[in-house]
């Protein structure tokens, strides 16, 4: 059977050239487009589960930015208001008509940031919002990042350690001052678009009375919790994360405003048709989902984008031949 999954890669460069955010896209065809803006360190690997999940409503475009996932960067920091720029000339270099904006940790501040300045943007997506104002110093948010790492499972921590090493402490250190004193309670009144802000039951992070204030501040807003999940919730419950991302899209094509803004709901993972743990991986998809992860590292290695769109096929080919047989299982 021919996978429904195809990664295309592409570039869109910041107005000076001197680097890029690099575009991995799925699908062509659907409702609305997606485009999902990862945090400090990581890359669009943290979206490889939810992607999929996504594109049977639209399109999906997951970025990698500047000093991330390979992608080389200039030689002094870029503030979060110029990530939110770059953002910015992707939606538009596509030619995305309101698209459905998703970010996570320090995405959060990049995509509050873009869409306070873009009205004509409806739909947002908050996942695990950054930073605290509370809780403002680098030692404090290492304390609630290892709090929250804790209850990650063992593939997230692997692909954090992995991109944080591609990264490099240098880039890593420049820019963690930005997201630390970057002021995204100040963004957060300006937004109008309808915004669905989710966080994990043990994201220490995103602790829940900074989400509740995080609802009262938007205008339009929605809050979930997810049980049993931390601060990569869309990577460890993504079908989840996909089913409230759509179900918010759809209703964010109404001019009703949300209600309850600063109240958190609990999602219900008790439906039957929801995994209760990860998809089980046989070993010939294992062993194409590590040939898939090396070819993208070789790709990235040497700024090989068709290599990284190859590398990305393979291993969500794997992925979902994995999960195509846990349903024929289940059957």
């Amino acid at each position: 059977m021919a996978s429904r999954i195809h990664v295309e890669v592409s570039r869109v460069y910041t107005p000076d050239g001197d680097t890029y955010a690099r575009v991995n896209t799925i699908g062509t065809t659907g409702v609305r487009p997606f485009v999902l803006v990862p945090g400090i360190g990581v890359s669009s690997t943290y979206f490889e589960r939810l992607a999929p999940n996504l594109n049977e409503f639209g399109p999906v475009h997951a970025l990698d930015l500047p000093g991330f996932g390979g992608v080389p960067h200039p030689d002094s920091a870029m503030t979060i208001r110029q990530y939110a720029d770059l953002v910015g000339k992707v939606v538009d270099d596509l030619g995305l008509e309101d698209p459905i904006i998703v970010g996570h940790s320090m995405g959060t501040q990049i995509v509050s940031d873009l869409v306070s300045r873009r009205p004509e943007i409806s739909t947002l997506v908050l996942i695990g919002p950054v930073v605290n104002p509370r809780e403002r110093w680098i030692a404090r948010a290492a304390l609630r990042f290892l709090q929250a790492a804790w209850h990650e499972p063992f593939k997230v921590k692997f692909l954090a350690i992995s991109a944080y090493a591609v990264c490099g402490f240098k880039w890593f250190s420049r820019i963690l001052p930005e997201m630390m004193q970057y002021p995204i309670e100040k963004a957060l009144p300006n937004i109008h678009a309808h915004t669905l802000v989710i966080r994990g039951q043990f994201d220490a992070v995103a602790p829940r009375d900074w989400v509740e204030e995080v609802g009262r501040l938007l205008p339009n807003s929605r809050l979930w919790e997810m049980p049993g999940a931390a601060h990569s919730v869309m990577h460890a419950h993504a079908e989840e994360v996909a089913r409230l991302c759509v179900e918010h899209a759809e209703q964010a094509t109404s001019d009703t405003p949300l209600k309850d803004s600063d109240i958190i709901r609990v999602y219900d993972t008790s439906a039957d048709d929801i995994p209760d743990a990860p998809t089980p991986v046989s070993i010939p998809d294992a062993v194409a989902a590590v040939k898939g992860r090396l070819t993208e590292a070789v790709g990235v290695a040497r700024g090989d984008d068709e290599l990284i769109a190859e590398g990305k096929t393979l291993h969500a080919e794997a992925m979902e031949q994995a999960g195509d047989a846990r349903k024929a299982g289940e059957e």
